[in-house]
């Protein structure tokens, strides 16, 4: 990844109405990432975007929490530092954050890597049929995705099946936090690495487009998906 690129924001050529963007922030000491849209903006002042689905709209942010808005823009990931304005809860519910004074902008390698640290599970593919089915569910098998890019991941086990080595077909599922839920997105084991009494395999992805994912303030491929969360985590923690 290139260093970050820091310039003074001009709505022209970085705002725009509908653009997805990225609302990173800490409620009840946990770091949280909700996806949203911007509505809107006011010139040095005020950028308005859709409430967060996830986030009840009972549920109160202060005037003044810091946050971090980041999204895709132009082969560039974008962010600034900003914080929570205003809540309108009627007739709809809105989101006012603070405009950017600064904004920082990094240009993007073809697969960003991102660490991450969620649950996943993991199902023999039938490759023997040449189809797409799912063995029975003795060959499924649980795991620790420990990190994520657009063209693959890795996965910690405490215990490797037999069947999970190098050129092994694999069905995957998990949580990608602040999107959404995958399922059904195909992976081939690429490399096996034993150490500290854990093995971690790494995985390519094979995206087919029968794999799902179930939104949450967000809309795209399961592809777009994954490199979205993978460039805004990567953004996040360079502001931080």
């Amino acid at each position: 990844m290139n260093d970050l690129v820091e310039a003074t924001p001009s709505p022209a050529s970085f705002l725009s109405v509908g653009l997805a963007i990225k609302l990173s922030l800490t409620l009840d000491g946990q770091k949280v990432m909700y996806g949203s849209t911007l509505l809107g903006w006011k010139d040095h002042a005020w950028l308005v975007c859709e409430w967060p689905l996830p986030l009840s709209h009972d549920q109160r942010v202060e005037s003044g929490t810091p946050c971090t808005v980041s999204y895709l823009h132009d082969g560039k990931l974008v962010g600034y530092r900003s914080e929570f304005r205003d809540l309108i809860t009627s007739p709809v519910p809105l989101l006012f954050v603070a405009y950017p004074k600064n904004v920082e902008e990094m240009h993007l390698r073809k697969h960003l890597r991102a660490s991450a640290n969620e649950p996943i599970l993991l199902m023999q593919a039938d490759t023997a049929s040449g189809s797409s089915s799912v063995l029975p569910g003795n060959s499924y098998f649980g795991g620790l995705l420990k990190d994520l890019s657009g063209g693959g991941c890795s996965v910690t086990l405490v215990r490797r099946p037999a069947w999970l080595r190098s050129g092994s077909a694999v069905r995957l599922e998990f949580e990608l936090p602040g999107l959404g839920h995958i399922t059904n997105l195909t992976g081939v084991v690429k490399n096996v690495d034993v150490r500290h009494g854990s093995e971690t395999i790494g995985i390519e992805f094979r995206f087919n487009e029968m794999e799902y994912i179930e939104y949450r303030g967000w809309g795209g491929s399961v592809k777009s998906a994954i490199e979205q969360w993978a460039t805004q985590k990567t953004m996040v923690l360079s502001l931080s």
